[in-house]
């Protein structure tokens, strides 16, 4: 669902425009850079063809009304260059006018619906879509151009060239779907909306600084366009995953999947489970540690990593209290010599950060979304799992408008349960696994226990009992012997 939502999605962006720019037209003047243009890269096809060159030339010329270098510091200081800049300048002036929360000076970015805009941003809007479709006519023109010289297969087209030009085919095609997106979510403005899709306005800042501004449009159930793109063209797919139904029935997992959409009726097969979780893992729901306090949630994560002697994996919901904690902690526990690893604060890529988590038994790492969906540490690495509470969905616009069309607390729910599954199930990869699992959350609705395995202990305790817990887990696994609840009983 997260994959096809991003993929069939639209972003008229400053940072998403100026690559396009960049692409067409190459490094600005006088900058460095091994990225060619289009006049570049193609300039064999030019010579060649006439009708090609000519719509090369139009590309270039067309692609100087996209942002430039600076584009945002000019939106700033209210001096936008060109009909696309002033355009994200007006949608930028509606989001902030329409703050009614005053979080002008907060670090997390802004939003608002695309409904009702105010005149600049409809005055605005002509001139960026004549823009746009000036750029557009000329990639087309040049696609179709390249798709018949590699029909006619000239003498000078050896095998590197024409792989050359099927992969600026390729690149075109995308770059064409993407300005035809932008141009379709430009025509919303001022006219009526689109009951398939969810259009917005967002200003993206982080740590108070902005980064990106921009308008957006998902598809209010992008299954649908996943279930025509990929699905029905299929001769057959196979759609996996250990936590395809987290809680629910098979009509979520195929409302998600996109089978539903379909005409035959997918076949389902459920395999049981290799793990015996019941032996191998706990689940511990911590009830002492008051949400907001971060220097209760700080002492909670080091004294439970000290527990565990490492092999921690930490997760937020958000980049901001990960900074904090980590900031809070990483000298207490370096002191106990157990390194610790943070996602969003060491400048190391997510994938290294793991490998070195993977490779050191008393190292812990601290992490947001990425490290919840995507890890894979089997063995004495990974003992403990750490999540800092209920991870519910934020409340955005487009999150509210799936919300109020999927049935309201029972579609929360259903994503509550997926990410709490994906996070438990970091915790066992291997028969010989062993570990634990903690909820940093008082309020822990008992609906959504069911997200965990059968049969796993699932316990409600204080900090220090499951501080102990974990410390008696870790001397269990030691001994190979049953984890923590085995010995001291469940409450």
């Amino acid at each position: 669902f997260d994959a096809a939502d991003a993929m069939f999605s639209a972003a008229l962006t400053g940072q998403e425009a100026i690559e396009i720019r960049r692409w067409v037209t190459g490094p600005e003047s006088g900058a460095r850079g091994r990225r060619r243009g289009l006049a570049a890269r193609l300039s064999d096809v030019a010579s060649y063809d006439e009708e090609g060159g000519r719509a090369i030339g139009e590309a270039v010329e067309a692609a100087h009304a996209l942002p430039s270098d600076g584009w945002l510091q000019r939106l700033n200081e209210g001096d936008p260059f060109g009909p696309v800049e002033r355009l994200l300048a007006a949608v930028r002036g509606l989001v902030y006018a329409r703050d009614t929360n005053g979080s002008s000076d907060a670090g997390y970015g802004l939003e608002t619906e695309l409904a009702e805009p105010d005149p600049a941003l409809v005055e605005a809007a002509g001139p960026a879509a004549v823009a746009l479709d000036a750029l557009m006519r000329p990639l087309v023109t040049l696609g179709r151009r390249l798709e018949a010289v590699l029909a006619e297969a000239p003498d000078w087209m050896d095998g590197p060239a024409r792989a050359r030009i099927e992969g600026a085919i390729a690149s075109l095609g995308w770059r064409t779907d993407t300005v035809g997106a932008w141009l379709a979510l430009i025509a919303r403005i001022g006219g009526p909306a689109d009951t398939e899709y969810v259009d917005w306005l967002a200003v993206d800042r982080v740590e108070g600084r902005e980064y990106d501004v921009g308008l957006h449009r998902h598809w209010l159930d992008p299954s649908k366009p996943f279930a025509k793109t990929v699905l029905e063209p299929a001769h057959g797919a196979l759609v996996t995953s250990a936590t395809l139904r987290a809680g629910g029935d098979w009509d979520v997992a195929e409302a998600r999947t996109g089978a539903s959409h379909l005409q035959r009726a997918a076949q389902r097969f459920e395999a049981v489970s290799p793990f015996d979780y019941a032996g191998q893992a706990e689940v511990l729901i911590v009830t002492d540690v008051k949400r907001g306090d971060l220097p209760a949630l700080a002492n909670a994560y080091a004294r439970l990593i000290v527990a565990a002697e490492g092999g921690t994996l930490g997760l937020f919901t958000a980049i901001r209290r990960l900074r904090a904690v980590h900031a809070r902690i990483a000298d207490r526990l370096a002191r106990e010599g157990l390194p610790l690893l943070a996602q969003h604060v060491d400048p190391i890529d997510t994938g290294t950060l793991v490998d070195i988590f993977r490779d050191d038994p008393r190292t812990s790492l601290i992490g947001t979304d990425a490290l919840r969906d995507g890890v894979d540490v089997p063995g004495d690495s990974l003992r403990l799992v750490v999540m800092e509470g209920v991870p519910w969905p934020k409340p955005t616009v487009l999150h509210s408008a799936r919300r109020l069309a999927g049935g309201g607390t029972a579609f929360d729910d259903r994503i509550v349960r997926a990410r709490l599954a994906q996070a438990f199930g970091r915790l066992i990869r291997r028969a010989d696994d062993r570990g634990t699992f903690v909820l940093l959350s008082a309020a822990s609705p008992s609906r959504l226990l069911d997200a965990f395995p059968p049969g796993t202990p699932v316990s409600r305790v204080t900090l220090d009992e499951a501080v102990e817990r974990v410390r008696l887990s870790l001397n269990a696994r030691m001994r190979h012997e049953a984890p923590a609840n085995a010995e001291l009983g469940r409450p």
